[in-house]
């Protein structure tokens, strides 16, 4: 992929987790204007890239799932891959199908479609869609290389890491995600409201104070969210629950149930828990 990504997702290849995939997806379309049927394509070759890695790549056991969106003068760039068994050489020549891997689904839906080794190990299924209708992204950069997310991914195996650039995307891309693992932490549906408010909050307050992307790192466990969000500027962190603006600090107060401000360098880190209430 050329583009440095605009929205990347670390997590883990369960089943539950293609259904973030898509949420991401559909935030990043509408960042971009793309329309319902260009959408559903995508997002059904990126659903079977996906599905993938989640029945073939670890023969059956958890491992880690790599997916990357990038917004292109040209359309839409699509990484997915793994670090597990790999591919068949017949199978990424386009020689021949191997069942479920949804190898002419996507091929029928992209316009160009590579199945590759990665040096490390695993797959990497590069999909580009040409997308003539959609918006171009404003110039702000999109996120580097993979190693930036590691001060932010959380200890649990069961982490998810979000990255996501420029803020024009983190708009639509954060709260989706954010409300999704809500429900799957079995909030109510008040509390899931919470969710993409404290999302929408959050992404709004803080553009001009991330140093380079926002990174979202998010653990799930029943009736509770924890969060790391940066890195941020020295001192920012701090000052959205104690700064001069009483309403910010209010509001982000009555919708988390505890904050921490940790540093990474000379950078900080927020960590916010939301639990289900009641």
């Amino acid at each position: 992929m050329g583009a440095a990504p605009n929205v990347r997702l670390r997590l883990s290849n369960r089943a539950e987790n293609v259904l973030l995939i898509r949420q991401a997806l559909s935030g990043l379309a509408e960042a971009v204007g793309l329309d319902a049927v260009a959408l559903n394509d995508v997002s059904t070759a990126v659903t079977e890239a996906a599905n993938n890695v989640v029945l073939h790549a670890y023969e059956g056991d958890e491992g880690p799932l790599e997916v990357e969106f990038s917004s292109t003068a040209v359309g839409l760039d699509v990484l997915v891959a793994d670090r597990g068994q790999g591919i068949a050489p017949s199978i990424r020549s386009g020689d021949a199908v191997s069942d479920g891997i949804g190898l002419p689904v996507i091929q029928a839906l992209t316009d160009s479609v590579e199945f590759r080794d990665r040096p490390s190990g695993g797959t990497e299924v590069a999909m580009h869609f040409e997308l003539d209708q959609a918006r171009p992204l404003d110039d702000a950069p999109g996120l580097a290389v993979a190693g930036e997310q590691a001060a932010i991914d959380p200890d649990r195996p069961e982490g998810i890491v979000l990255g996501v650039a420029p803020t024009a995307v983190a708009r639509n891309v954060v709260p989706r995600v954010l409300s999704t693992l809500a429900a799957r932490a079995y909030f109510s549906t008040d509390r899931i409201s919470d969710a993409q408010l404290l999302a929408d909050t959050l992404v709004s307050e803080l553009d001009g104070a991330v140093d380079g992307p926002l990174l979202v790192g998010v653990t799930v466990l029943p009736r509770n969210l924890e969060l790391r969000i940066g890195p941020l500027l020295s001192g920012r962190a701090g000052m959205l629950f104690n700064g001069e603006d009483e309403e910010l600090g209010s509001i982000l107060g009555r919708l988390t149930d505890g904050h921490a401000v940790s540093e990474s360098g000379t950078l900080e880190l927020l960590d916010l828990r939301m639990a289900q209430r009641g």
